[in-house]
């Protein structure tokens, strides 16, 4: 995976580039977005692994898409073609959202908790991550019951685990070392 993501980083970057030039870092993500589901339909993978020359895939490529990409999007695709790279698209809109949340100062945090938590529970939360990250977070919450009680934040690399689950696994390798 880490040889898609190398492959992908410039067209991510070439892209993000030319959205923060023009405005369009929202256009270009719901581009990237649309395109990266496309490349991960099953049809369209076997016509990917098929054989077909550049001018063809694009043809292909750009039906699907209709009216989802813009002229600048569908040369992307046009020169993602050519260099045999449209596997890659999913990596690209990876890459792209990464180089986004880097610019707008944002970060999406993961709350899996044991219950769902009240507005001031999760208002808490998002300030003292906000404090701590030095970044605008986008709380995205679900119910696991397995947790017992607490929760797990998980925010890019950072990763806390206030679960009585968690503890207990916690105190269980202690005992055992």
């Amino acid at each position: 995976m880490s040889e898609m993501t190398t492959i992908a980083r410039p067209y991510a970057k070439a892209a993000f580039d030319f959205a923060v030039e023009n405005g369009e870092l929202a256009q270009w993500a719901e581009m990237l977005a649309f395109t990266a589901e496309v490349a991960k339909n099953d049809t369209i993978k076997d016509i990917l692994d098929g054989g077909f020359a550049a001018d063809k895939l694009t043809e292909i490529f750009l039906s699907v898409c209709g009216e989802q990409l813009n002229e600048f999007g569908q040369n992307l695709v046009k020169v993602m073609a050519e260099n045999g790279r449209l596997k890659v698209l999913p990596a690209v809109c990876d890459e792209f959202l990464l180089l986004k949340s880097e610019h707008e100062k944002t970060i999406d945090a993961f709350v899996t908790s044991s219950v769902a938590l009240d507005d001031s529970q999760l208002e808490a939360i998002s300030t003292k991550l906000e404090e701590r990250l030095e970044r605008k977070v986008k709380l995205n919450c679900s119910v696991d019951e397995t947790l017992i009680a607490g929760v797990v934040i998980r925010a890019g690399d950072l990763i806390i685990d206030n679960s009585v689950r968690g503890k207990l696994n916690r105190l269980s390798d202690a005992l055992q070392s």
